[in-house]
């Protein structure tokens, strides 16, 4: 969820329900180096109780020296390994999604970590995908291999690298991760309203879920899950009036958290998120894509019929990337000889890198 799930869509998130919100990925080398605009991504709020980081690299020690820096500078409570991004450049140079491929490394990793992490007492865990297609699966070894790294949990995204995001998520996967390890598995994939994160409890056996594209412009999904899982059955239907008191919500804590003027401009990506299936009209919709300023928000806003029902129609579908499966993924020239990549140099893999 980079470029999402900065502190201002935590605190908006978490006003909703309970859960732990994780800040957007973030490179190893970035912290290490102490790059401004990486530092600048480690932002927290007062109310974040838990200072949680989602932590990207391939190199096992520029993971522990960033682990280091997040536990011992900025306060972090938990640290989060990305395994799981498809996205083409990043695949190609072994990082990613391609990286549980060579078990050995992808081990040193977690164990530098780990041991970075044991001095603060702060817990690791990791996510990963199924594999890199379907015959060249990795899920079970990266399982087994964090387990007897010490990390205290493991989410799997039931689909490949091929997939990206598209199709369906294989639950029965995340079932089989479950047998095949003692730790807890999280299940991700496919979860689009509270019901579908009970239903896959109840399919996996997981531990509990993880949440990506389903909240995209939907944070009270995390009352509705706080809300399923504690037995009280809920489902928000807010009303085109409630959506927009929640995008203001939304534009004052990014003006807090950035400047007036950044907070609008990263708010527009949200727009078409927050109402989706709403009949508002295309002139409001383009201006809300282009607003540079609160007082625009308020205006824009002002035009909405605030009594629009909500789409029930887009309950259960996909929000946010879908496309369609790879021909094959892109990996570094003789990737699949074998399972070894200790000596190998990825730090390429680490520039310009999205997703998970």
């Amino acid at each position: 969820m980079a470029g999402i799930t900065n502190a201002a869509y935590r605190q908006l998130c978490r006003e909703q329900g309970a859960g732990l919100y994780v800040c957007e990925m973030i490179t190893s080398r970035g912290i290490v180096e102490r790059d401004a605009k990486t530092l600048d991504m480690l932002q927290f709020d007062p109310g974040e109780s838990t200072r949680s980081v989602q932590l990207y690299g391939t190199d096992p020690y520029y993971m522990a020296e960033a682990a280091k820096i997040l536990c011992g500078d900025f306060g972090v409570g938990h640290v989060d390994m990305n395994f799981g991004c498809p996205v083409p450049k990043v695949t190609r140079k072994g990082g990613g999604a391609a990286l549980p491929w060579k078990r050995d490394l992808m081990e040193a990793i977690l164990r530098a970590v780990v041991n970075a992490a044991e001095p603060y007492a702060v817990p690791v865990t990791c996510k990963t995908r199924k594999g890199i297609d379907d015959d060249h699966l990795t899920y079970l070894d990266a399982g087994r291999i964090a387990e007897q790294a010490g990390i205290s949990a493991i989410a799997l995204h039931g689909r490949t690298a091929q997939q990206a995001y598209s199709g369906t998520a294989d639950w029965d996967a995340i079932a089989a991760l479950v047998d095949h390890v003692d730790i807890p598995v999280l299940g991700n994939g496919d979860i689009w309203e509270a019901a579908d994160a009970l239903r896959m409890i109840e399919h996996t056996g997981a531990a509990g879920v993880v949440i990506g594209r389903g909240c995209l412009g939907r944070p009270w999904l995390f009352r509705d899950l706080a809300d399923a899982f504690a037995g009280r059955p809920t489902r928000t239907l807010p009303t085109s009036g409630e959506v927009a008191t929640m995008v203001r919500r939304h534009a004052e804590l990014l003006a807090g958290l950035m400047t007036e003027q950044r907070g609008c401009a990263d708010l527009r990506k949200h727009m078409s998120w927050y109402f989706k299936g709403f009949p508002v009209g295309g002139d409001i919709r383009r201006n809300l894509g282009m607003i540079s300023s609160l007082t625009e928000l308020d205006d824009h806003l002002s035009r909405l019929d605030p009594d629009l029902p909500y789409p029930v129609e887009e309950f259960g579908k996909p929000r946010g990337r879908q496309g369609s499966p790879r021909s094959k993924v892109a990996l570094p020239e003789g990737w699949l000889a074998d399972t070894c990549g200790l000596d190998l140099e990825l730090s390429g893999a680490e520039i310009g890198v999205s997703g998970g």
